[in-house]
């Protein structure tokens, strides 16, 4: 089965825009996300998928001289964007990441794709139902689930969230029950994506302590960072998640 990730990108609008290029230790926050993955023995091929639009030049190259894939789709249809990246790229497994997470576990990736094809399933999925913190989410999916969810879905929420249609509708796929997260990460409270300035902050601040060029910064120190300083958990504690 070959497995491709799938990283959706865009450099706005947002409610903080541009953060996909925002300067994380001196480099873009989506080079650090880009190094992360290519850490995770589970993938054939990364590949960001990016929009259309000449704002995001800037991603498609970031991208291109990291050594991954690009492609280049619809900026609203983001089930469309992936459903024709999975076909350009020869996708049967996809695994989706969003690039406002520059903190993905490679290793925590690598072990929900294995739990996807321990089984007989279509979905799966690693997220703060595993016990995660938010923003070291993975979801896995056939690339069969994808397209036929890009044939039935044409609500606006199913064409945004890409798997969306996919969950909500058990009747016509076989969902894994959620991948279960090993104690030592089952920390739901924190939160380490980047939505606002004070998502931004905190991981600026997670960086600036445990970065090392030429390493990845180990998601179990940031999990001991945190414990030991809840005042760094605050930082970004009053941000509401979006939702769908």
């Amino acid at each position: 089965m070959r497995v491709v990730c799938i990283v959706q990108a865009r450099t706005g609008p947002s409610r903080l825009p541009g953060k996909v290029l925002k300067a994380l230790a001196g480099r873009p926050m989506l080079a650090h996300l880009i190094e992360r993955l290519k850490a995770c023995a589970a993938y054939d091929r990364i590949v960001v998928a990016t929009t259309v639009n000449r704002r995001d030049d800037p991603v498609a190259e970031l991208a291109g001289g990291a050594g991954v894939g690009v492609f280049r789709g619809d900026e609203e249809d983001v089930l469309s964007r992936y459903a024709r990246a999975a076909v350009e790229f020869g996708a049967e497994v996809v695994v989706r990441v969003t690039a406002d997470c520059p903190l993905v576990d490679p290793v925590t990736s690598a072990e929900t794709v294995r739990y996807f094809l321990s089984g007989d399933f279509d979905y799966a999925g690693a997220g703060v139902g595993s016990g995660l913190p938010r923003g070291l989410d993975t979801e896995v999916f056939t690339r069969a689930a994808l397209e036929e969810a890009h044939r039935m879905a044409t609500d606006q929420p199913s064409r945004e969230h890409v798997t969306y249609y996919i969950y909500h509708h058990p009747e016509r796929f076989r969902l894994a029950p959620p991948y279960e997260a090993p104690p030592e990460l089952q920390r739901s409270h924190y939160r380490l994506c980047v939505d606002e300035e004070d998502d931004f902050r905190l991981i600026s601040e997670i960086y600036r302590r445990l970065y090392r060029p030429g390493e990845i910064i180990d998601i179990r120190d940031v999990i001991r960072l945190l414990d030991r300083e809840p005042a760094l958990a605050a930082i970004n504690s009053g941000v509401a998640q979006k939702t769908v």
